[in-house]
């Protein structure tokens, strides 16, 4: 029997995530595009480029939590540090956060990214009477991937080696966000 839960909680996690992913890029979409209407053409770009980091930081989460072990968190919980029970939980629950940090949020910025880039290629085409937006689209579209796939290379070697440190400091905001939405 315990095959049969376990089947209907993954039916239920993938139903939530699909849910989750469905509302979160339907929000992030809708921010940015009201966001690239209304900036200059550098914060537009600065806006891209926090997506990008957005997405770089989420995987290297993401990894993070799939290699990290819980032993020395259960070391510090037991000296009452703050963070590591939350810590814990994370582990535990490493294939949901690294699903969502990998999958739902990871995905979202790159597809946000790609958005963000085309307003960005048809402004540029606009202010500056460009006659073929296919090259500057190019250019773009491959700085655009080389950041994220770069900067994720990088995230995922430092998720690797310091795995302990950074699912602390999650744990730690973890902390810190349930004491301020139990204090509302």
């Amino acid at each position: 029997m315990p095959k049969e839960s376990n089947k209907k909680s993954n039916i239920k996690w993938v139903f939530t995530i699909v849910i989750w992913t469905f509302v979160l890029s339907i929000v992030f979409s809708f921010i940015s595009s009201i966001v690239m209407g209304y900036v200059s053409l550098w914060i537009a770009f600065i806006v891209l480029i926090t997506i990008i980091f957005m997405g770089i930081i989420f995987d290297t989460i993401g990894i993070a939590v799939a290699v990290a072990t819980e032993v020395p968190f259960h070391s510090m919980a037991s000296q009452k540090k703050k963070g590591a029970k939350q810590s814990i939980w994370l582990i535990k629950n490493a294939d949901k956060v690294s699903n969502f940090c990998n999958d739902v949020i990871g995905d979202i910025a790159g597809i946000i990214s790609g958005a963000t880039s085309a307003t960005i290629v048809a402004r540029l085409v606009a202010m500056y009477g460009l006659k073929d937006a296919v090259i500057v689209s190019l250019v773009l579209t491959g700085l655009v991937a080389s950041l994220t796939v770069g900067g994720k290379a990088v995230g995922k070697s430092i998720a690797l080696n310091n795995s302990k440190k950074i699912i602390y400091r999650v744990g730690l905001l973890v902390y810190y966000f349930d004491r301020i939405r139990k204090k509302d």
